[in-house]
C-alpha cells in the first residue's frame, strides 16, 4: 500500500506500535469516535470535528478505508458518508477505555482544563465509557436527550447496552440537558443534584431511579439496598 509506505511509522515489532502506525495520527481516533456512534456523512464529520480541515479529513478517511477500518456508504460518492467495518468496530473497547481514562483525568483537575468546543454527538460514547455493568442494580432503561442527540442505556439481566435513538415507552427515566452541562457532570465540575435543582438538567421518571442511574454511571454512591429493593418494582412499572 503506497499510502501506508509514505507515512511515518515507529518501525517496531510490537502490536501497540503497529496499532499506533494506523490510528495514532492526530484526529484519527476522533474520526473513529464519531463512527462508533453511527455512520456519518462527510459534512457531519466536519461539523463534529471543528478545526480538522476538509483536506485532512479526506486524507484520514482515505487511509482508514485503505487499511480496512472504514468504508464509504456509497463508493461512487465519498461525500455520502462513512461507516466502520467489522475490523473498525474492534476499536470500540480501546476507545472507550481511553475516554474513561480522559474523564478520570478531568475529574482530578476540575476547572484546569479549558475545552471551549463541545458537541452533543460526543455524549453517547461518553456515557458508554462511563457505564460499569458491575453497578447495574435493577433492570431499567435510561433515556438521554443532549441537545437533540437522543440515546438510551438499557440494563437487562446484568448486561448494559448503549443504543442510539429513543427508548419510547420503555424508558424508566428521561434526562435532558445541554452538551456543556453534560460534560461538566461527567468531569465532576458540577454535582448532579445541583444540576437538577438549578434546572440545567431535566429529569422525568421515578425519583428512586435517579440514584441508580447515577451509580451506574459512576456519578454517585451505591443506593441503599433496602430502599432499592422496596422501590425497584415500582420503577419498572
Amino acid at each position: 500500500m503506497k499510502e501506508q509506505r509514505d507515512r511515518r511509522t515507529y518501525g517496531q515489532q510490537c502490536g501497540l506500535a503497529f496499532a499506533l502506525d494506523v490510528v495514532g495520527e492526530r484526529w484519527t481516533l476522533l474520526i473513529i469516535r464519531e463512527l462508533l456512534v453511527r455512520p456519518r456523512r462527510y459534512r457531519d464529520l466536519l461539523d463534529a470535528l471543528p478545526g480538522i480541515g476538509t483536506n485532512l479529513l479526506a486524507d484520514r478517511l482515505a487511509f482508514l478505508t485503505e487499511v480496512g477500518i472504514t468504508q464509504p456508504l456509497d463508493a461512487e460518492r465519498r461525500t455520502a458518508g462513512y461507516a466502520l467495518t467489522e475490523l473498525g468496530e474492534k476499536l470500540r473497547e480501546p476507545v472507550l477505555v481511553l475516554a474513561r481514562f480522559g474523564l478520570t483525568l478531568l475529574a482530578q483537575q476540575p476547572g484546569q482544563v479549558q475545552a471551549p468546543v463541545t458537541r452533543a454527538s460526543w455524549a453517547a460514547l461518553a456515557i458508554e465509557s462511563m457505564v460499569d455493568p458491575a453497578r447495574a442494580l435493577v433492570d431499567e432503561v435510561y433515556e438521554f436527550d443532549i441537545e437533540g442527540e437522543v440515546f438510551h442505556v438499557r440494563v437487562s439481566d446484568g448486561e448494559v447496552r448503549t443504543i442510539s435513538g429513543t427508548a419510547g415507552p420503555d424508558a424508566t427515566l428521561r434526562v435532558a440537558t445541554d452538551a456543556r452541562t453534560f460534560f461538566d457532570l461527567g468531569s465532576g465540575a458540577i454535582e448532579p443534584v445541583e444540576a437538577v435543582v438549578s434546572g440545567v438538567v431535566s429529569v422525568t421518571g421515578p425519583a428512586a431511579a435517579m440514584p441508580r442511574c447515577l451509580y451506574l454511571l459512576g456519578l454517585g454512591g451505591r443506593p441503599g439496598v433496602e430502599r432499592m429493593l422496596s422501590t425497584a418494582g415500582g420503577a419498572r412499572r
